[in-house]
């Protein structure tokens, strides 16, 4: 019989095993948000095993799954069969803290990866029905089981806000609907009320701008107090009906959009107030003020100031406003998509008033011509850290008069990129900028350029495609850059030859996780122990967003709005689509936040990262991410062949 002494040692001993394995789960999610009870009910009920290197965990002929599986120690690779070569490859990596096949078992199915250690491995199996009691009871495990990585997202951008507006305090997000700011009722008045009377109601009603309405309480027009600046200027009759002078349909948003639109629309707009419309009727006003309180940093002001700066030199002090809203932003929840959506704007504005500037100094070259950007600008995905990736385009009868255009306008070009230079944009490595003659070209010029790409895809040609084909026009006339596009759809869309050679080259960019590491990352130099976040992790999203964009027809250049339409075209699987946006995103998330790291340290911008420089979460998330990279190019892989 076993004496009392060895009983109570042996329950201290289990009890000691429990402790240690609940404290090795609070390091991981979604066990760090669970409580105590359900957390050890969860070790309780869970079995350690061994297996061996190479040995098999699960696989598709086990039939449906009966375990839930916890990697202690080690790793945990999974394997599908290559249909267009032979053998198999690693789609994934586990390591220690993560679970798998969580899929599989909601699904009540068999797997349809093998799993194999990695390494020596030791797992903690949960069965079946305890995993579904924990299931049941337990929300945190409840939503992550569901969610899977989205909702360590949420996790991940919790942080960031917290750590972001430790400093700033908390107030509004950017996300918050326009109906919750516009408290206060709209003033409006009838298009015959004499403009006298309409600015009595402002002034009484301490509001910035009235709006004009039928007898439906319909928006015919919105009269502002920059508008009445204007009418005061010219000497116009203040008895004259408002209708004579308000503006004419006024920019609306839905109630349910959000403060983030409003201040998009503003700052494209040039306006200053955004009406709310419900079912045809105004129901409420959202003023750049009401942003004000939003941002701490006045947005639609800065972008103002951007397009009327009267030198260079003050576009050049206004960059580090672009970084305080950045900043800013981030402290309010803002993504990424957000927050590069609108440093692109603002970008755009600096290119176009840089570009006023010069002509004003050089004087009119006298011909029309339009400013193409190309890369992250041309995909308004662009972050503090950038360089000028641009180009001209203008109209021409014949050969001859192109190369007479092109001699006027080169010396205005290069002005420009030496300008924008000095606002903070570098100059480009590759020379790829207007003032290169090679990319100041006339419409039939372009067209017969990305024509040759299509047809002869040498890798220099791979390469130029990867860059130009994200093109649009900042300044000029935008039809031109509209038909590059459309001729670009056409001769790509019949050319399958081309859609392999490009699926080609967008696997030249691996992502940086390893079989049997965490991540790659350089071994030597000044770049020893760190990866790159813009070239191996979101170039690999880029161009497989842009090969089936081009080949599927779909219009935008922005990747992660391509990998919505692309969902809707039915050309990828919705899930999968979704783990593509939201690692696109996590990415992008971390680069920016190490761009302001930078900023703050008065340190030069790069897009280099040491990974143990991040916290345990985010380390997670930016392996998980690469390696949704990583199912992206193997999907490309399959599906051209290669």
């Amino acid at each position: 019989m076993q004496s009392k002494e060895s009983s109570a040692a042996g329950k201290t001993a289990v009890l000691q095993n429990i402790h240690g394995t609940m404290e090795f789960l609070r390091k991981y999610p979604p066990f760090n948000q669970m409580d105590s009870a359900q957390l050890a009910y969860l070790v309780e009920h869970c079995q350690l095993r061994f297996y061996g290197a190479g040995e098999s965990i699960i696989k598709p002929a086990d039939g449906p799954v009966q375990h839930f599986f916890i990697v202690k120690q080690g790793l945990v690779v999974g394997e599908r069969p290559h249909s267009a070569k032979r053998g198999s490859e690693t789609t994934f990596e586990i390591a220690s803290g993560e679970c798998f096949p969580l899929a599989a078992l909601l699904g009540e199915r068999a797997t349809r990866t093998e799993h194999l250690a990695g390494e020596d491995t030791f797992c903690l199996l949960l069965g079946k029905q305890a995993f579904v009691r924990l299931f049941s009871q337990s929300a945190p495990f409840r939503d992550f089981a569901l969610r899977g990585v989205s909702s360590l997202l949420d996790q991940v951008n919790q942080q960031v806000q917290l750590r972001a507006a430790e400093s700033l305090g908390a107030q509004y997000s950017l996300d918050t609907s326009l109906r919750e700011l516009a408290m206060q009722q709209p003033v409006g008045c009838g298009a015959e009320t004499p403009l006298r009377e309409a600015v009595r109601r402002m002034h009484e009603q301490h509001v910035g701008s009235i709006v004009i309405v039928d007898e439906g309480n319909r928006p015919l027009g919105i009269f502002t107090l920059r508008d009445l600046r204007r009418v005061v200027a010219d000497g116009s009759s203040l008895e004259q009906p408002i209708e004579a002078l308000m503006t004419q349909r006024p920019f609306h948003l839905s109630p349910q959009a959000s403060a983030f639109d409003a201040a998009l629309a503003m700052t494209e707009r040039h306006i200053a107030h955004v009406c709310l419309v419900e079912h045809g009727q105004l129901v409420g006003v959202v003023s750049e003020r009401d942003l004000f309180s939003l941002q701490r940093v006045d947005l639609v002001h800065l972008a103002r100031t951007i397009r009327h700066a009267g030198k260079v030199e003050t576009l050049a002090a206004l960059r580090s406003d672009i970084r305080l809203l950045v900043e800013r932003m981030l402290a309010h929840g803002a993504s990424s998509t957000q927050i590069t959506q609108l440093v692109t704007l603002l970008n755009d504005h600096t290119v176009c008033r840089v570009i006023e500037l010069c002509i004003e100094e050089l004087g009119d070259p006298g011909v029309p011509f339009s400013w193409l950007c190309f890369g992250s600008e041309g995909r308004r995905e662009q972050t503090l850290h950038t360089d000028q990736d641009n180009g001209i385009l203008f109209d021409a009868a014949s050969s001859a008069e192109a190369e007479a255009i092109r001699q006027r306008l080169l010396p205005l070009a290069r002005r420009i990129n030496q300008q924008l230079a000095h606002c903070g944009f570098s100059l480009c490595p590759g020379n790829i900028m207007a003032g290169n003659p090679a990319l100041c070209l006339s419409r039939s010029e372009w067209a017969r350029r990305f024509s040759s790409f299509v047809r002869e895809a040498s890798p220099e040609n791979l390469l130029g495609s990867s860059i130009y084909f994200d093109l649009r026009v900042v300044w000029g006339a935008e039809d031109g850059g509209e038909q590059l596009r459309e001729q670009l759809f056409a001769d790509i869309r019949d050319n399958s030859l081309f859609q392999r050679m490009l699926a080609a080259n967008a696997l030249q960019h691996r992502p940086p996780v390893g079989r049997f590491r965490d991540f790659v990352v350089a071994r030597s130099g000044a770049e020893k122990d760190t990866l790159d976040l813009k070239i191996e992790g979101l170039t690999p999203f880029v161009d497989g967003a842009r090969l089936l964009a081009l080949v599927h027809g779909v219009e935008d250049c922005n990747t992660q709005r391509r990998f919505a339409k692309l969902v809707e075209k039915g050309v990828i699987d919705a899930l999968d689509g979704a783990a593509y946006e939201e690692a696109y995103h996590f990415i992008q998330q971390t680069r920016l936040q190490l761009h302001q790291q930078q900023a703050l340290q008065g340190l030069p911008f790069s897009n280099r990262l040491d990974p143990d420089s991040l916290n345990q979460l985010d380390r997670r998330i930016l392996r998980e991410s690469f390696r949704q990279a990583q199912r992206l190019q193997a999907s490309l892989t399959l599906r051209y062949q290669l």
